[in-house]
């Protein structure tokens, strides 16, 4: 049987983690019904805010639950983080009828993770198909899936389902034992610059402080709100998250967080919040009211490897964008995404774009492996 779940709270937390994070499977906190369900209560991810819960749900004949995808409709482009405004634009300027659509993701989180929570590759296939079913009941325009997992993305792609893909850097750890013998991988030019940086911001005489789990507080949650909007609203214009999504999320899932404030003359000048997986440190937001040389470098990049490292964690994931974190060692991996469009024209015209993207995706990712900024054999 289907169901769709107009809410969170309307789908069980056990089953839910239970085949989003299954026993013995890389654990992803962002992908947990305590994430999704903050977005919701905290009234950032809702109908109010173009992101109308339409979660789907499979059950047996015994009503157990085998399959279930977080699904969204939506009236807007904007949290996605893979871009399909030029899509839309093309589409409502030939007369067609974009909005709304279904979005399979994370809001406002370009973090890898399953998409299609079953066990086996039949599930998959029907949330897939029940997606198609249920874009064409909500009158929906497509369905797109962002940032799933490669496996997926090759088992579900085809004629039916486009495929795109992006970049973003990841670190990667290659069993360091500390951040001097992460350095020590590294290129003279690049070990040098990088011990220049986190001088600098020694010498402004910033202290920068990791906390997780109860160490956190409503102070720090009240400061690094300040930090994200100061930013967030430089950037974006209207930033994404509310000052309770931060304080549900501290309540709700604080052994999961490592939150790095940076600290001036006693004052707290700098954030950033990343979340903690069983193999990876998910950097997610940052801000800052005080701007140091470096300073984003040291709290966002070398804080994150050197928690990483002594985690054991193999990667620290830095979020979208960012060709300026290869210097660091953040290296080009691919990302993945699968898009569905009901009208034959459209969905035609964007399967000829996704071909050459793809390669262009390709070109680029090759382009900056070549500029890896680790040793070479003749590097002092």
């Amino acid at each position: 049987m289907r169901q769709i779940a107009t809410s969170i709270m309307d789908i069980n937390a056990a089953d839910w983690d239970g085949l989003a994070n299954p026993s013995g499977s890389e654990f992803n906190p962002l992908v947990s019904h305590s994430f999704f369900r903050c977005l919701e209560q905290s009234g950032c991810a809702t109908e109010d805010t173009g992101w109308a819960p339409r979660h789907l749900v499979l059950t047996d004949t015994s009503g157990r639950v085998r399959g279930i995808t977080p699904c969204f409709k939506k009236t807007h482009s904007y949290g996605e983080y893979v871009f399909d405004h030029g899509w839309a634009d093309a589409f409502m300027r030939a007369g067609g009828r974009y909005y709304p659509k279904l979005q399979v993701s994370i809001p406002f989180t370009p973090v890898t993770g399953p998409r299609f929570f079953a066990a086996d590759a039949v599930t998959r296939s029907e949330l897939a198909q029940a997606l198609i079913d249920l874009s064409k009941h909500e009158r929906c325009s497509s369905v797109h899936v962002t940032f799933l997992p490669s496996t997926d993305w090759k088992e579900l792609g085809g004629a039916t389902w486009l495929q795109r893909t992006d970049i973003q850097f990841h670190w990667h750890n290659d069993a360091y034992d500390s951040f001097a013998n992460y350095l020590a991988a590294l290129s003279s030019a690049k070990r040098k610059n990088i011990r220049r940086e986190r001088a600098a911001v020694a010498r402004a005489g910033i202290r920068l402080q990791l906390l997780t789990g109860s160490d956190i507080c409503e102070k720090h949650w009240d400061a690094f709100y300040e930090f994200y909007m100061d930013t967030g609203a430089r950037k974006w214009g209207t930033p994404y998250l509310n000052r309770t999504f931060f304080s549900l999320i501290g309540k709700s899932m604080a052994d999961h967080i490592l939150l790095v404030m940076a600290e001036r003359a006693g004052k707290m000048i700098a954030g950033a919040l990343n979340f903690i997986g069983s193999h990876a440190l998910y950097g997610r937001n940052w801000g800052a009211i005080e701007h140091h040389d470096s300073l984003h470098f040291e709290t966002c990049y070398y804080q994150a490897i050197d928690y990483a490292i002594s985690r054991k964690l193999q990667r620290v994931e830095a979020g979208a964008q960012g060709g300026h974190k290869l210097a660091r060692g953040y290296m080009p991996i691919t990302t993945h995404s699968l898009h569905q469009l009901a009208h034959p024209g459209l969905q035609h015209a964007v399967a000829r774009f996704l071909e050459a993207e793809r390669q262009g995706v390709l070109e680029e990712q090759q382009a900056l492996a070549g500029h890896a900024p680790f040793r070479q054999e003749q590097d002092d």
